[in-house]
């Protein structure tokens, strides 16, 4: 009986996944910023530095390669962490959230599929990035270094889906929802070395920033994976530590603060505007 129930609730979830990457679908903006942006930053990246080279304290690397893993991590930020800010405000706010906790579909099978979806995305754009980066620009990737690749995958998508609930949570409005989430990751990228690299040129207080927040160590602990001069299998457990530490204060917040129902005056504000069109 607990297995058959058990084997229900999972394919409940898995259905609520497909239905989820449906309806992100029919939003090509969306599609837009998670996917595509990062494949176009790479061609354009590697197109504007392609003769350059990326300095690291073992030796020289190819744009390419600096900017694959970087820009790979980024998509799999704004597909979980942005999309899911976003998203999840929007839905309370039209009232959508409110409307399924009075379905008979547990909510957390809703919330779980709508998370599940944002992680498929972010393994969509991931794969995206990556086969650009080897096929086009001949980027590196050792098959020992795979198992690192892949856990360190894992744990950033967690903790960028956990934080993105968490933001919705924490955001009263779904106005406010892309203002913040775009304020909280484009200065995180800037000093996390997915634009540009500070090793060794930034300032001691910029790298603490960096080292302070989790986008960094998502993005050391990838790109370690696919560097030439590493050695498999090339776990970094103090930078995946901090992404299981920044994952479990993101559940505690979403918990404590995820509010199904909109903030008051927020719906009948967005009806409003509705009904003067």
């Amino acid at each position: 009986m607990d297995n058959s129930l058990g084997a229900s609730r999972v394919s409940l979830v898995v259905r609520h996944i497909r239905a989820q990457n449906r309806i992100f679908w029919r939003v090509p903006i969306g599609a837009f910023f998670a996917l595509f942006l990062p494949v176009m930053m790479l061609v354009l990246f590697v197109a504007l530095f392609g003769s350059d080279t990326y300095t690291t304290e073992y030796g020289e690397v190819s744009r390419a390669q600096f900017y694959t893993p970087a820009l790979a991590v980024f998509a799999v930020a704004s597909a979980t962490f942005t999309n899911l800010a976003i998203n999840l405000s929007i839905r309370r706010d039209e009232g959508i959230l409110r409307r399924v906790r009075g379905t008979p579909l547990p909510p957390w099978i809703y919330l779980a599929g709508v998370i599940g979806s944002a992680v498929y995305m972010a393994l969509l754009g991931t794969v995206a990035v990556v086969t650009l980066g080897v096929v086009a620009y001949g980027v590196n990737i050792e098959l020992t270094k795979l198992p690192a690749m892949l856990v360190a995958l894992v744990l950033g998508a967690t903790a960028f889906a956990t934080w993105g609930v968490a933001l919705a949570a924490l955001t009263r409005t779904a106005a406010a929802a892309p203002a913040v989430a775009n304020a909280v990751i484009l200065p995180l990228a800037f000093v996390s070395n997915v634009f540009v690299s500070f090793e060794g040129e930034a300032p001691a207080w910029l790298l603490l920033v960096g080292d302070t927040f989790p986008l960094r160590h998502f993005v050391i602990s990838f790109g370690e994976a696919m560097s030439p001069f590493s050695e498999a299998p090339a776990f970094l457990p103090e930078r995946l530590g901090v992404l299981v530490a920044w994952t479990v204060v993101g559940a505690l917040v979403a918990l404590r603060k995820f509010r199904w129902e909109p903030a008051v005056g927020a719906s009948s504000a967005r009806g409003r505007r509705g009904n003067s069109r």
